[in-house]
């Protein structure tokens, strides 16, 4: 594959929710999916393969598209992904209500929710990240928690 050329792979997890995502080869795509780096964009499994599909590669080159005579066309830019289910709507709905009414802590959520539990922090709605075990603690201390079915946007601020 030229350099910068990346491939788009149809994937399904073991819900059998289906997907597209780009990567840089196969073997990269092979590496990522050994090592649990992959999960369902709809509800979070870690055991995602190859869907059936037609590969589609890029090369990152860009080609101007020209009608008869050399004039340049407007083409439209293509969607690399939409919702294709209620399912994916209803997420992409749930993730816009918790970023605009929540405040993102990041890697603070289990300091800064342990803290308004007790009473040290301002209550108010926050989501971040935490481990596992982490959270287990929290609920077993009783902080009320949730866990949501998608992963914070990163910033980089």
């Amino acid at each position: 594959m030229p350099a910068g050329a990346m491939i788009k792979f149809s994937l399904k997890c073991d819900q059998d929710h289906q997907f597209e995502s780009w990567f840089k080869s196969a073997a990269a795509f092979d590496a990522l999916a050994q090592a649990g780096h992959l999960t369902c964009a709809l509800c979070g499994s870690a055991k995602v393969t190859k869907g059936m599909m037609a590969p589609r590669v890029t090369t990152g080159e860009r080609r101007e598209n020209r009608g008869e005579g050399g004039q340049k066309l407007d083409a439209a830019v293509p969607v690399l992904s939409k919702p294709q289910s209620a399912l994916e709507e209803a997420l992409k709905a749930l993730r816009k209500e918790v970023e605009t009414s929540s405040e993102y802590v990041g890697d603070d959520f289990v300091r800064e929710a342990r803290a308004i539990h007790i009473g040290d922090a301002p209550d108010r709605s926050i989501y971040g990240e935490a481990r596992l075990d982490e959270a287990v603690a929290m609920i077993e201390e009783g902080i009320p928690l949730t866990p949501l079915p998608f992963r914070a946007k990163r910033t980089t601020s």
